[in-house]
């Protein structure tokens, strides 16, 4: 599939409609620049993400928002504690000539919203997994290959502990980007009031279509990138490792455990991604410092004297980055 004359004439489109994707999520969104940024190379990397803030900060909708500008086949799934694996993956039932038949179930689909995934338990949780890495689902011993492109795009409320289940690392693992949604400033506050306490309706565009999508997404993985750039990326991933020939004596110390080489693929992937949108030819260590948070943070687990110390996940990185 070839959309352009070349890739460098591609990386430009790329750039634009990066450009497009967020003036069209900015006519319901007010502030949250970095995490629509992030969401974006997410996509653009054929990455999962998860969202993590406080009620009440559009989460659900930015990721409405981004369906609706994708134009993909879009399904919200409510994640309660009595939701079953068949509520996601589908189910058999018995056809009019007595014939079992499998009815699929919300997962199939290529934008997947998992509202509050915490709130269901580890059965459940666990029904994503194989969609996440696989791009497939199993139910009743047959194998069903999910549409492309797929993204899991998740939500998660901090502060509220009661009836939650914590994701496992595995799951959280599957994620290449880990977003923390902030409170808006006072001026983004002003203009989120004065906007939607109207009743003014905004509707929004479909600016690309899924061919372009997986285009894109196969142009990010053929940027070339030097190998200093690359073994920076890796070389930062093992300074996470307490114990190890590598780790950074400040991971040894407050560190229980350490990020994967999925952690070093996604840094390459979102640095290769985020050198495009700013119309690169090939990602530096800048670009890998860029999303080194997003991707390291729940990758990495903090030990007790961490926690006793109050030095937080971002505390550490930020601290590795400076060495």
């Amino acid at each position: 599939m070839q959309l352009y004359k070349d890739e460098v004439e591609a990386v430009k489109a790329l750039q634009q409609k990066f450009v497009d994707f967020k003036n069209e999520i900015k006519k319901v969104i007010y502030g949250q620049e970095d995490v629509i940024k992030e969401l974006l190379i997410g996509i653009f990397s054929g990455g999962h993400c998860l969202l993590i803030g406080v009620p009440g900060l559009a989460k659900t909708l930015l990721i409405n928002t981004i369906s609706e500008v994708l134009g993909l086949k879009y399904k919200r799934i409510q994640f309660t504690p009595d939701l079953m694996p068949s509520d996601i993956i589908g189910t058999e039932i018995l056809d009019e000539n007595r014939k079992f038949k499998f009815i699929q179930g919300p997962i199939f689909a290529n934008i997947i919203l998992a509202d509050e995934i915490n709130r269901t338990p580890p059965k459940t949780q666990s029904a994503l997994l194989e969609a996440m890495q696989e791009k497939a689902v199993t139910a009743a011993g047959t194998r069903y290959k999910l549409d492309n492109p797929f993204f899991v795009l998740a939500t998660q409320n901090p502060i509220e502990q009661e009836g939650t289940y914590p994701l496992p690392e595995a799951q959280l693992d599957r994620f290449m980007f880990n977003l923390w949604l902030d409170y808006p400033s006072f001026d983004e506050e002003v203009d989120i009031v004065k906007n939607t306490t109207t009743n003014k309706i905004v509707k929004v565009s479909n600016i690309i279509s899924a061919e372009e999508i997986l285009y894109f997404q196969e142009l990010i993985r053929k940027i070339p990138i030097n190998d200093n750039v690359l073994k920076y990326a890796v070389k930062l991933v093992t300074l996470t490792r307490p114990g190890t020939k590598y780790a950074h004596n400040y991971a040894t110390q407050y560190l229980s455990w350490g990020a994967g080489p999925r952690a070093s693929q996604y840094l390459v992937i979102g640095a290769k991604a985020h050198a495009a949108i700013t119309c690169k030819y090939s990602p530096d260590i800048e670009d890998i410092r860029t999303v080194a948070f997003s991707i390291l943070r729940h990758r990495i687990v903090r030990n007790y004297k961490a926690v006793a110390e109050n030095i937080s996940v971002d505390d550490i990185i930020a601290k590795l980055l400076k060495e």
